[in-house]
């Protein structure tokens, strides 16, 4: 795994340099958040960044926690992951007073949108898994829905899917008819479940598995899968950075957030509450769609979101939720997917 040490120089004079371990999930993600706020931090504050990346789960974080010898300090982790490493022990509580409020006054805890708050996470981005495909590869009629996805006579050819069952369970049962709002009530019964597995098993031996971030875009421009199913953002940057000829179909979106965390244990917590202050501010969290299309959860970091840096380009249009994107999207329950999540995997 790739760890990068951000090479701004500490305070004059100090003899031996702070540093933080902040872990996220590397790739186009990981480039925008350090040019959102990584850089700005360590100018302002001396403090040091180590970046490293993982591929979601709670797996590495907890090892270090029952071994005490805790390495990582600040992780990027989903709402599903956040509150299940919350409920074992394994994250930091976290306090909304600590945390700077918005240019007008208004304190974080009303900043930030209501419905997202965990105790042991502070709500970062809004971003969606979605689909998208290679528009070179459909030079007449397109996919516009979750149901073409499934729909291998109409539109033949490879399909990428995450290594795991969340969201592809989600986007099975959107395939199959069961109305957005109600995808949580179906899965909560042992039918749903395996309503959901007998969709997926239509296209089983189309499937591509993918378990990085980076691999979508990249399975897409080369051709080896027709569509996939991605991060809003990825595929947002290799269209508009790499001119990639790809096309998100927001239909039938999964919705998720993502949290900054504490490892519990680190014994960098200052430092490490210190930086989450500072990447969950107004300005750091608006900072971050300059470089990728994933919504701020603060109220006053949304009204400052305008245009993609690099290229100039409207990236209202581009977030997950934008309001003509979440007409037919899923909001993933993080409590069943925290309660799911084991049975899921082992299926």
């Amino acid at each position: 795994m790739a760890v990068i040490l951000s090479h701004v120089a500490g305070p004059a004079g100090a003899e031996e340099k702070k540093y933080i371990t902040v872990v996220s999930w590397g790739g186009s993600y990981a480039r925008s958040s350090v040019k959102a706020y990584h850089d700005r931090f360590v100018e302002e504050t001396g403090i040091q960044i180590k970046l490293d990346e993982y591929n979601g789960g709670l797996a590495q974080g907890r090892a270090q926690v029952e071994a005490g010898n805790v390495t990582w300090d600040v992780i990027d982790m989903v709402d599903g992951d956040t509150l299940l490493g919350c409920d074992e022990g394994l994250l930091e509580i976290m306090d909304y007073e600590t945390l700077p409020p918005a240019p007008d006054g208004t304190p974080a805890a009303e900043d930030f949108m209501d419905g997202y708050d965990m105790e042991c996470g502070i709500e970062n981005t809004l971003a969606g898994t979605v689909y998208a495909y290679n528009e070179t590869m459909f030079p007449g009629r397109k996919p516009t829905a979750m149901v073409d996805f499934f729909d291998l006579e109409t539109f033949p050819g490879r399909r990428g899917m995450r290594r795991v069952p969340n969201v592809n369970l989600e986007f099975a049962l959107v395939a199959d008819g069961v109305p957005t709002d109600r995808i949580y009530d179906v899965l909560s019964t042992p039918e749903g479940i395996d309503r959901a597995f007998r969709k997926l098993d239509t296209i089983k031996n189309e499937v591509v598995w993918w378990e990085a971030g980076a691999q979508p875009p990249q399975l897409l421009a080369d051709g080896e899968v027709v569509m996939s199913t991605a991060y809003n953002g990825r595929i947002f940057n290799a269209w508009a950075l790499e001119k990639q000829p790809l096309t998100i179909v927001w239909d039938g979106q999964v919705q998720y957030r993502s949290y900054k965390v504490i490892v519990a244990g680190t014994p960098r917590l200052e430092l490490a509450r210190q930086f989450v202050a500072f990447a969950t501010s107004t300005q750091s969290m608006a900072n971050l769609t300059k470089y990728i299309s994933y919504g701020p959860l603060r109220h006053s970091s949304l009204a400052l979101v305008d245009k993609h840096l690099d290229t100039g380009i409207d990236i209202n249009p581009h977030l997950s939720n934008a309001q003509q994107n979440m007409a037919n999207a899923v909001v993933r329950d993080p409590e069943w997917c925290a309660d799911n999540q084991d049975e899921m995997n082992e299926r």
